[in-house]
């Protein structure tokens, strides 16, 4: 590995580095319609070859990171942008392959810039009943000197049919109270800790508490486009019980696999670069030492850059000593 700051914790093995962890995948051409042989593995190999092979009605969850209309170079393997024309025939494609791979009562998340965004739409309600289109701040971005910063991405929410998960309690966000009001004396809608004052708000599709990874956090890779563990922790937990299969087929750096893991979910990733997928095993690895999920403690969502992260980091510590 290279040398690096001890405080930068960003996982950046290669190839040669990490070929023990890509000697754990399963490659595509040995994927067989047995769930057993993928049920929590990475498959590696292109999701068009792989996603035939595996038995139908088995997920229980579909989240799909996929390419962006972008030239991007994604862990050696380059993605081409393409004409919108294209672009939809690429999304028909993956999803003509997923869509008879879930259950009936199967939700799916489909993430996506605005741009991506205003093409994905239309197609996802070809297949899917469209429940609500989540937006994410960034935090972070290019500047633009002739636009405006681009700080923001999507994720269409949708269901196979009217029978669908969702658990609202499970991904509630605890936002302190700036103006407590109180009747009777006693706090409404809110409560006194020795942490501070929170109230456990029911959550939108505005998320403003992710924050993108970057090199002082345990998940980080050196992925250009990674997704936040905390970000597919609400996905996961709202639309899935303990037990159920996620399936990924595009899971660059892993981050859907190690949040299954995580939350006791298990899952099946399909990814075509060797790069990502050595950084996706090495996160999984890493999982079986530390299931914590920075921003979710104590069954909540916590805001961006509160004190609970200290707390949690503690009880993390705790945790391995132990």
């Amino acid at each position: 590995m290279r040398s690096k700051s001890e405080k930068n914790k960003t996982i950046d093995l290669t190839v040669e580095e990490g070929r023990q962890y890509l000697d754990q995948c399963v490659p595509a051409e040995d994927v067989s319609a047995s769930l057993k042989s993928v049920m929590d593995r990475v498959i590696l190999g292109d999701p068009f070859r792989a996603l035939p092979k595996l038995p139908p009605a088995f997920a229980d969850l579909l989240i799909v990171d996929p390419p962006y209309n972008l030239t991007k170079d994604y862990g050696g393997e380059e993605f081409r942008k393409m004409s919108p024309e294209d672009y939809a025939g690429f999304t028909r494609r993956w999803l003509d392959l997923a869509r008879p791979l879930l259950k009936k009562d199967a939700s799916v998340y489909v993430c996506c810039d605005w741009k991506t965004g205003i093409l994905l739409g239309p197609i996802l309600e070809e297949y899917f009943t469209i429940r609500s289109r989540i937006t994410w701040q960034r935090e972070k971005g290019r500047g633009a000197g002739s636009n405006w910063k681009n700080g923001l991405e999507d994720i269409w929410f949708a269901t196979v049919s009217d029978d669908y998960t969702f658990h609202v309690d499970a991904v509630r966000q605890r936002r302190q109270v700036l103006a407590p009001y109180r009747e009777d004396g006693r706090p409404k809608d809110w409560e006194e800790t020795a942490d501070g004052r929170f109230r456990d708000t029911c959550p939108s599709n505005f998320w403003d508490d992710i924050s993108v990874p970057y090199w002082s956090m345990a998940e980080n890779t050196a992925h250009p486009a990674q997704k936040p563990e905390k970000l597919l922790a609400k996905l996961i937990l709202a639309s899935s019980d303990e037990g159920d299969v996620v399936l990924d087929p595009f899971l660059g750096s892993g981050t859907t696999a190690v949040t299954a893991k995580k939350l006791n979910r298990h899952f099946v990733g399909i990814e075509r670069s060797e790069q990502c997928c050595v950084w996706a095993q090495k996160r999984l690895e890493m999982a079986a030492a530390d299931p914590t999920i920075q921003g979710y403690a104590d069954g909540v969502f916590w805001e961006r850059n509160t004190g609970m992260l200290q707390k949690q980091a503690r009880r993390g510590s705790k945790t391995k000593e132990k």
